[in-house]
């Protein structure tokens, strides 16, 4: 079966799924979460890549990110792949890789989509049902977001910040979004496209899309997503 295509634009976001070998378990300690965390900082800023969103699971991680140049995001999971892999070996006196051969990757349109899909990705652990509410889990961008908790690895996105000129009332707005539950086709929709390494976003972007990369892309369903749906 041939390899699902990635595709790699400078300046626009991609959502992106990176999974443990046979859905086994990437973190095994509290420390482990930070050690990534920290990984992951050194890895963007070193190649060019904002992340504006993420939720570390027990066996994957969800990251929203843009990337700066057309190699920024593969050079970045390179670097995860390495680093991250080789200390956590170190610690624990592994050997062998951690992560499924190749993540998963799909552009993402700003505007309604861009902050679906960040919500998509904080309420990972709710869906999962590890907690009750976004802000109960710790290994996520939403307290952040949602709170204004420090946290020196997020840049927002300015889809996030076109919430609200003051930090407060951006973060009230913030929350105010998680009152409407994203629906069980949107998020068909949403793992759908991730999981084909297609794009997030209406017909019109997937056309914008197709004409920069001179190739047909895989999406799902058209038009514009409903915050209900």
């Amino acid at each position: 079966m041939p390899r699902q295509c990635r595709y790699f634009i400078p300046n626009i976001p991609q959502h992106v799924i990176a999974r443990g070998v046979d859905r086994q378990a990437v973190f095994f300690h509290e420390q482990d979460y930070s050690l990534y965390l920290e990984a992951l900082q050194e890895a963007a800023a070193t190649n060019d890549c904002l992340i504006h969103a993420y939720v570390l699971m027990t066996n994957h991680v969800h990251l929203l990110v843009t990337p700066g140049h057309a190699r920024s995001l593969p050079l970045m999971m390179q670097a995860m792949g390495r680093n991250y892999v080789q200390r956590l070996n170190v610690r624990y006196c592994r050997t062998g890789t951690l992560w499924e051969g190749r993540y998963k990757a799909s552009l993402v349109q700003d505007s309604n989509y861009l902050l679906i899909c960040q919500r998509y990705i904080e309420l990972n652990p709710v869906r999962a049902r590890m907690v009750a509410a976004p802000g109960e889990y710790r290994y996520s961008s939403y307290a952040h977001h949602a709170a204004g908790s420090d946290d020196s690895l997020i840049t927002a996105h300015s889809c996030y910040l076109e919430l609200a000129v003051d930090p407060s009332a951006r973060q009230q707005a913030y929350r105010a979004l998680f009152h409407n539950v994203l629906g069980e086709k949107l998020l068909t929709r949403i793992r759908m496209n991730t999981n084909a390494c297609g794009v997030i976003g209406d017909h019109r972007f997937k056309e914008q899309i197709e004409a920069m990369l001179r190739r047909a892309v895989p999406t799902g369903k058209r038009g514009r997503p409903r915050l209900g749906n």
